[in-house]
Parts: C-alpha cells; sequence; structure tokens
C-alpha cells in the first residue's frame, strides 16, 4: 500500500465504547489467519499446466473440486492483473472527481485533518486465502491507519461497485480519525462490531438493489438490517481475537442499537 498515512488531532471520544490503551506483548491474538494453500492437481483436479479451456471443460463436468475452481480463479486474475489494476486506477480518480458520496466523505476526512486520495488509496490484486477446511476468503479492499485504502482490482465488478467499496472504506477511516478505532480487537471487538456496521449502512453496499440483482437476496421485510447485521458479523470472525460465530453476533448485538442510528458525518442515509 502507499506509505502516506492518516494524521488527526481529534480527541473525542467513541459513543459506543472506550478507548482502551495498547496491550503488553503478552496478550493472546488468537488463532492465525487462514494461509495461502498450494495448488495440488491430484487432490483439487485443476492443472495448470494445460490449456486454461481445458480446465473451464473440467469445472463444467465437475472433475475440479471448489478448491480447485478458487485456485483457477487465481490464476486467471494474474494474468488480467495489470489490465484490472489499470481500470481500477481510472474509476478510482473518475469518483474522487465526480461520486458526491466519495467528494463528501473527502471533504469530512480533511476537516479531521486526514489525507484520503489517490496517493493513499491504493488498487492492487488481491489473492485469496483458503483455510484447511476448503473455505475461501476473500475481501474487496481494507483500511490501515498507518497506509491508506486497499481496493482489490480483481474483485471490481464496476465503477458502482469499487464506489461502495472505497465508500465503505472511507467511513473506516473517518471513524478512526474521530475515534481511535481498535482495529485488531486486542481490547475491545466492539470497535470494530461499530464501524463495520456504520461502514455497511453508509456505504451503499446493503442498498436493496445491490442485495436483489447482484446477491439474490430478495427479502421483503428487514432486508436492510439484516444484510449490514450480516456483514458486520462476518467482518468481525475474521478478527483474530473473536472466538467463533456467536462470539460475533453477540458483540454485533451489544452495539447495534447505537451504532446503526449513528449516520455521522452524513445526516441521513442517502446510499
Amino acid at each position: 500500500m502507499a506509505t502516506t498515512s492518516l494524521s488527526s488531532s481529534s480527541a473525542a471520544t467513541q459513543p459506543t465504547a472506550q478507548s482502551s490503551p495498547e496491550p503488553s506483548s503478552s496478550v493472546n491474538l488468537g488463532p492465525s489467519p487462514p494461509k495461502f494453500l498450494e495448488n495440488d492437481p491430484a487432490r483439487t483436479g485443476y492443472d495448470p499446466s494445460i490449456n486454461w479451456w481445458m480446465n473451464y471443460f473440467k469445472i463444467l463436468t465437475g472433475k475440479i473440486t471448489p478448491e480447485g475452481i478458487e485456485h483457477y480463479r487465481e490464476d486467471q486474475y494474474k494474468i488480467h492483473e495489470e489490465r484490472d489494476v489499470k481500470k481500477c486506477e481510472e474509476n478510482r480518480d473518475w469518483l474522487f472527481k465526480h461520486s458526491p458520496t466519495i467528494r463528501f466523505l473527502q471533504e469530512k476526512i480533511y476537516a479531521l485533518n486526514g489525507d484520503i486520495d489517490a496517493s493513499n488509496v491504493v488498487c492492487r490484486r488481491c489473492p485469496a486465502r483458503i483455510d484447511d477446511q476448503g473455505r475461501v476468503h476473500r475481501v474487496g479492499g481494507g483500511f490501515s491507519p498507518d497506509h491508506g485504502i486497499l481496493i482489490c482490482s480483481n474483485l471490481m465488478r464496476d465503477r458502482s461497485h469499487l464506489e461502495d467499496t472505497l465508500a465503505h472504506e472511507m467511513v473506516h477511516a473517518w471513524d478512526h480519525l474521530r475515534w481511535k478505532v481498535d482495529w485488531v480487537g486486542r481490547m475491545d471487538l466492539r470497535h470494530t462490531a461499530c464501524t463495520e456496521i456504520r461502514a455497511s449502512m453508509l456505504s451503499g453496499e446493503c442498498r436493496w438493489t445491490r442485495e436483489s440483482f447482484t446477491r439474490g437476496n430478495w427479502g421483503l421485510t428487514q432486508q436492510f438490517q439484516n444484510c449490514v447485521r450480516s456483514r458486520a458479523v462476518m467482518s468481525v470472525m475474521n478478527r483474530p481475537t473473536c472466538k467463533d460465530d456467536k462470539h460475533a453476533v453477540r458483540v454485533v448485538n451489544e452495539v447495534w442499537d447505537s451504532c446503526f442510528n449513528d449516520k455521522r458525518p452524513f445526516e441521513e442515509i442517502y446510499r
């Protein structure tokens, strides 16, 4: 990621959880994240040494395992990396010039003495992680207080998708400048739960059209709330100090009412 960092002189207190000092080095951070597994053709059925169309035919005929399909996708992402990064950068620059949501968040971050622009919003190919149970872990982007925002160019479907992802990470940036979020959850996972609720709520990634036409979730009641809650739970589960899905649900529920009703820096949910 870029070396340009965020900075802020804000001394405000987070409304949903008290800020905590840095823990000692003896704190147990829980299990390590999933590993990057090497492809084994004998196990997965995917053989990168043969033509792509032969592997594609094997996928259609069920001769490649789900893990093998993910390895196939990863190799295709590598082939198209330069194209994907270039498209991502072009869309990023367009959004900083023309997107009302991105420009508004940028202004609010500047107001907290932060700095988010093309210099520290970086487009890169992001490899998937596959755990020992064959479960695939992918993210569309990420935020680092010391570096800026990462956009996973290989996972961006179009400019609208990138706008939602960038807005999500910029809400995280605003939250950190305002409240100094404990991102890892060493002392309090409620920090992470709250900012994930707010980012999913305010970014537009849970609006009705995205949920219905992109993800196929056609619920008629509580669809928006269910999307925000489920995405927050998944994000909390990825933190090393989260024990399991029940722990993540409990933490999200603890801060739900206050964080779901906190629309700052917006006045309403516009996306």
